[in-house]
């Protein structure tokens, strides 16, 4: 089967041939329908080799939309050709975290060596993808592989760090979302859906705010510029919530410029959230933030919660903005991504998969 995958420290990932995996027991074979392409692949292939522990070689891809293809020895509740969705943070399945439905927060996952696909085990972004337990399958129930696949992340990852602040999201609060890129511009939507906000997007690309307040942001900005530029658009964004400041701010970029960003934007009792992947820190301390107010890093989302996020888009509440490509174009994905021209998320669509809607004229993309 083709699979696309990180051979070598520094280097381009590239399509290889590679065998069709067997299910052992409790195992399932998916025949993938589609991946999504994320900002944490290009994250993890960034790293020097002093600090790249995933192991080589790395199939790629850990948003993963499939059809079980067959089923290893004593597999129940799941059956073949069955369409799924693949729950990527996978746990023991026996800590209390796991039996909460929180595998993203294992007790024992990094001591077993349990990785998720495309971040250590072999990913989606091949033709077909050995999932470990069928506990780790949420059923589309008629979804659309292709549109929802990036839920698993760019949909479950805000909605666990949104739905954690829902307490402060009240009648009257201002939310920010700072990138309004692949994760943000679902996180603006489920704010819509979920919350009472004010919602504000921010953005150094016009196009991504465009995207953003078409999606439901209340207002969007976009940021970078001069530093008195910048003071005067704070004061702007501060004056929309009554000069309180923003009951919580979701930082989808993650380097030291958003999260002092959001530092100087959130409120009293506030809420600063880094989601995004990135080495940016906040300072929290008497005199560097306002009372009350708290950091967090969250990580990916609980099982339940994905069956939630996939209940928000069968309703039609949610929907994320994709542009798909073949597996054999999976490489020029990665460059759209790198170089931040993608419109919202880019899914790879194996050749056995093929969606009508794919275009091969690279030309007539946009």
């Amino acid at each position: 089967m083709k699979a696309f995958q990180y051979r070598s420290i520094g280097r381009a990932p590239e399509v290889v041939d590679v065998p069709v995996p067997v299910p052992g027991p409790g195992e399932v074979l998916l025949r993938v329908s589609a991946a999504g392409v994320c900002h944490s692949d290009e994250f993890i292939m960034s790293l020097p080799e002093e600090q790249y522990v995933y192991g080589l070689p790395l199939t790629l891809g850990h948003e993963c939309a499939g059809i079980v293809e067959s089923l290893g020895e004593g597999v129940k509740g799941i059956s073949v050709g069955e369409s799924v969705l693949v729950y990527g943070p996978w746990g023991c399945g026996r800590c209390y975290a796991c039996s909460r439905g929180e595998e993203n927060y294992c007790e024992s996952a990094a001591v077993q060596g349990i990785r998720p696909p495309g971040l250590g085990a072999p990913g989606a972004m091949a033709e077909y993808l050995l999932v470990d337990d069928a506990r780790h399958l949420v059923s589309l129930g008629g979804l659309d592989p292709v549109t929802c696949v990036s839920l698993t992340d760019a949909g479950l990852t805000p909605y666990h760090a949104i739905k954690k602040s829902l307490p402060i999201l009240v009648p009257g609060s201002v939310a920010i979302v700072i990138g309004a890129g692949g994760l943000g511009h679902v996180a603006v939507q489920i704010l819509r859906a979920i919350t009472p906000s004010l919602v504000i997007a921010l953005d150094t690309a016009g196009d991504k705010i465009d995207l953003a307040r078409a999606v439901g942001a209340h207002f969007g900005f976009v940021t970078g510029g001069a530093a008195e530029t910048m003071l005067m658009l704070e004061e702007e964004i501060r004056a929309l919530s009554g000069g309180r400041g923003a009951a919580a701010v979701f930082d989808f970029v993650g380097i030291q410029s958003t999260t002092e960003l959001a530092a100087r934007l959130v409120g009293v009792g506030g809420e600063i959230v880094v989601v995004g992947v990135g080495p940016g820190t906040v300072q929290v301390g008497f005199f560097s933030t306002p009372w009350e107010s708290s950091a967090r890093a969250p990580y990916w989302g609980s099982r339940s919660e994905l069956i939630e996020v996939l209940e928000l888009a069968r309703t039609g509440r949610i929907k994320v903005e994709i542009e798909r490509f073949s597996l054999d174009e999976a490489p020029r994905a990665y460059e759209s991504l790198h170089a931040g021209t993608l419109r919202g998320r880019a899914v790879v669509i194996p050749s056995q998969a093929q969606d009508p809607e794919l275009d091969h004229d690279p030309e007539a993309r946009p």
